[in-house]
């Protein structure tokens, strides 16, 4: 295994906190739906701005994305008018993008000053050195999907759907999109202990690199495990169901909830 990649470190100023969240799917079930959720988010990022550090959020954001050269899906303009205004402010967020938005490119870049990371990276932050990313394709299993990731990720594939019109190509994106969430709606809901996939993977990495903290989304299941003793994988969960996010205050990471249930 290669060591993961090592972005700078974060200093954590007294009471200053660093803000995790993922899976917001902004686009499903329906746009009111949707709607509404992106109006809870953007009120728990003013929340969060209140006392954060920084942001990261982990991917699957939408749950569809593809940037046009000269276009981009509609809507979303609440989350990012908001990121914008935090941005303009000097408070630093992070994209990953996940299984449902790894169509981002250099939108979010050039227009919000948001990085967007790929692969998941290692980062002290405080005193406690963080592995983060979406989570998807990692660990054992999974087969179907590391096949259909390395399609979708060719630029070839990125090329060709770009010859669809958006009307065309989006449509049929948002299609597949709500049908594979769907499907997959009942494992999502199943936590499977020792033989979680992203569990497996802290667990390889740590043997090798250690981390305090293996900080994901993807599984939609918020979670808090042991990887070994100081060690510990933090799973997002998700915004359909949970609102639920992290928030890591230089001494631990902790799970919350926000406005859960509205």
């Amino acid at each position: 295994m290669t060591r993961p990649p090592q972005l700078p470190d974060l200093a954590l100023p007294a009471g200053r906190r660093v803000y995790f969240a993922s899976d917001f799917h902004l686009g499903a079930p329906d746009a009111a739906r949707s709607l509404e959720r992106e109006r809870r988010i953007v009120r728990w990022l003013d929340a969060a701005a209140q006392d954060a550090a920084a942001i990261y959020l982990l991917g699957d954001i939408f749950d569809f994305w593809f940037e046009y050269r000269h276009a981009i899906p509609r809507g979303f303009i609440r989350l990012q008018g908001k990121l914008a205004e935090l941005t303009d402010a000097g408070l630093p967020v992070t994209f990953f993008t996940g299984n449902h938005d790894m169509w981002m490119f250099d939108y979010f870049t050039k227009e919000l000053n948001i990085p967007v990371l790929r692969h998941p990276v290692s980062q002290r932050i405080g005193g406690h050195q963080f592995h983060i990313g979406h989570g998807d394709g990692l660990g054992p299993g999974d087969h179907t999907y590391k096949v259909l990731k390395r399609v979708f990720a060719s630029p070839v594939a990125q090329w060709l759907f770009a010859r669809l019109h958006p009307n065309l190509g989006i449509g049929i994106a948002n299609r597949w999109s709500r049908h594979s969430r769907l499907q997959n709606g009942a494992a999502d809901e199943e936590y499977f202990g020792e033989d979680e996939w992203l569990l497996t993977y802290c667990r390889e990495v740590q043997q090798q690199f250690p981390h305090e903290y293996y900080v994901f989304g993807h599984r939609h299941l918020p979670l808090d495990v042991e990887v070994g003793v100081g060690s510990r994988y933090i799973n997002l969960g998700e915004w359909v169901n949970y609102c639920s996010y992290g928030v890591y205050d230089g001494n631990q990471l902790e799970l919350r909830h926000f406005e859960q249930g509205k």
